[in-house]
C-alpha cells in the first residue's frame, strides 16, 4: 500500500516537473526571442514596445477570468489544457502574419491563452507539494532548468535557421506541453479545505466576493503596490534586454547565454530560502530585493559589451530569485487557500500585466528618444521606490501593525 501510494506521489510529481519544464520553453521564446521576430519583419522600437504591452493589458483580464473558472469548477488541468490549445491555433495563424496590425491582433488572441497558464501552473505545484508534504520549489524548479535548457538551445537553433523560425518553435513546445497535460492529475480547490476552512466553506463554489475580500485588505493592497513599482523596472529590462544586446552587436546565441546565466543563478536560491528562508520575515528580505534590483539596473545602464551584460544577468539569483521565493511564500499566508488561484492571478496581474502595459508602452518610446542608459536609470528608479515601500511597511509593522491573514491557517508550502 505505501509503495503504490508513493509510487503516485512521484507520479503527479514528476509529470508536473515535466510540464513545468516544458512550459517555460515558450516563456522564453516570448520573452527573449520574438523581439528577434519583430525585428525580422522590421518592426520599430515603439512598435515593439506596443507588441510587448498588448499582452499584459489582455492578461489583466484573462487571469482573472481563467483563475475564477478554475475555483469555480474546482479543475486546473483541464483549464490549462484549454489554453494550451487555444495558444497553438493562435500560433499557428501568427506564423503566417507579416504587417504589424495581424500580428498585433493575433497575438491578442495568443496572450490571452498564454498569461493564466503560469499562475495555474504555480497553483497545481503548490498544492500537489501540500498534497504530498513536499516542498513546492522542488516542483517549480523545474520551470528555471527548461528555461535554462530552451533559452541556450534555441539561441543556438534560431542562429542557424533565422528568427522567422521563432513561432514555429513555439508550436512545437506547445504541443509537447500539451501532451503531457494528459499525464497530469488534476487538483481541486477542496483538497486544501481541512488545512484552512470549514469542509462546509470549501464545498461552495467560489462567490465574486472572493476577489473583493481579496483587495479590501490594507496588507494586500500595500504589497501589490509595491510589487507593482518593482514589476515595472523588471519589465523594462525583460522587454528590451535582447533589443539592447543587438545594440552591441551580439549574436542571436549570446541572448541565450544571458537568459541562462538568470535562470541557472536562480537555483541555488531557491533551494537556499526554502530551507532557510522562514527564519527570515518576507518584508525585509523583499526590501533587499528590491536593492538587488537597483544595483543590477545601474550596473545594465553602465554596460559596454555584451560580455558584460551577461555577467550582470547572473544577479537574477539575488534579485528574482529572493523576490520570486518570498513572494510565493507571503502571499500563502495572507491569502486563504480555497481563494489561491485568484490570490495568484491577482500577483500576477501586478507582476506581469499592469506593469508590462506601461513597461512596454512608455519604456519603447524612453528607449527610442532618450537611449539606453537613460532608459535602465529609469528602471533603476522604480527599484528604489519598490524598496522604499517594502521597508517602510515592515517599519510600520514593527511599530505595531500586524499581517492579518484572511483566515488562512495553514503553513506555506515553502
Amino acid at each position: 500500500m505505501n509503495a503504490r501510494r508513493s509510487g503516485g506521489q512521484y507520479s503527479d510529481q514528476n509529470w508536473l516537473r515535466s510540464f513545468m519544464f516544458t512550459l517555460y520553453g515558450t516563456s522564453v521564446l516570448v520573452v527573449s526571442y520574438f523581439p528577434l521576430f519583430y525585428a525580422h519583419l522590421g518592426f520599430s522600437s515603439p512598435q515593439m514596445g506596443l507588441l510587448y504591452s498588448v499582452g499584459p493589458l489582455i492578461s489583466i483580464l484573462s487571469n482573472l477570468f481563467w483563475s475564477m473558472m478554475s475555483d469555480r469548477l474546482g479543475t486546473v488541468r483541464k483549464i490549462m489544457a484549454l489554453l494550451l490549445g487555444g495558444q497553438l491555433v493562435t500560433a499557428i495563424i501568427l506564423a503566417r502574419a507579416t504587417d504589424f496590425s495581424s500580428v498585433m491582433l493575433i497575438l491578442s488572441f495568443f496572450y490571452f491563452f498564454y498569461y493564466p497558464v503560469f499562475p495555474l501552473a504555480d497553483t497545481m505545484a503548490i498544492k500537489i507539494a501540500q498534497r504530498h508534504g513536499r516542498n513546492f520549489i522542488a516542483i517549480r524548479v523545474f520551470g528555471s532548468l527548461g528555461y535554462s535548457f530552451f533559452a541556450l538551445t534555441i539561441g543556438y537553433v534560431l542562429r542557424t535557421l533565422g528568427p522567422q523560425y521563432s513561432v514555429a518553435i513555439c508550436i512545437v513546445i506547445v504541443v509537447t506541453a500539451l501532451l503531457i497535460t494528459i499525464g497530469l492529475k488534476d487538483v481541486k480547490r477542496t483538497e486544501a479545505a481541512p488545512l484552512s476552512v470549514d469542509k462546509e466553506t470549501a464545498d461552495k463554489p467560489l462567490k465574486g466576493s472572493g476577489l473583493r475580500e481579496i483587495l479590501l485588505q490594507k496588507e494586500v493592497l500595500w504589497f501589490f503596490g509595491s510589487v507593482f513599482l518593482l514589476a515595472i523596472g523588471y519589465r523594462m529590462n525583460e522587454a528590451f534586454l535582447t533589443i539592447s544586446l543587438k545594440g552591441m552587436n551580439a549574436g542571436d546565441e549570446i541572448v541565450g547565454w544571458a537568459q541562462l546565466a538568470s535562470a541557472l543563478s536562480e537555483i541555488p536560491i531557491f533551494f537556499l530560502l526554502s530551507r532557510y528562508g522562514d527564519k527570515f520575515k518576507e518584508l525585509p528580505l523583499l526590501a533587499c530585493a528590491s536593492l538587488m534590483f537597483t544595483l543590477r539596473f545601474l550596473f545594465m545602464s553602465l554596460a559596454q559589451e555584451p560580455g558584460t551584460v551577461v555577467a550582470i544577468q547572473a544577479m537574477h539569483s539575488i534579485s528574482f530569485g529572493i523576490y520570486y521565493v518570498t513572494a510565493v511564500r507571503y502571499i500563502t499566508r495572507i491569502i486563504p487557500d480555497h481563494l489561491r488561484a485568484t490570490g495568484m492571478a491577482l500577483f500576477t496581474v501586478v507582476w506581469s500585466s499592469g506593469a508590462g502595459l506601461l513597461s512596454g508602452t512608455f519604456g519603447g518610446l524612453i528607449y527610442q528618444d532618450a537611449g539606453r542608459v537613460v532608459f535602465y536609470l529609469v528602471a533603476t528608479a522604480f527599484s528604489v521606490l519598490a524598496f522604499a515601500g517594502f521597508l517602510s511597511k515592515h517599519l510600520l509593522d514593527l511599530g505595531g501593525g500586524t499581517v492579518r491573514p484572511l483566515r488562512n491557517k495553514s503553513k506555506p508550502p515553502l
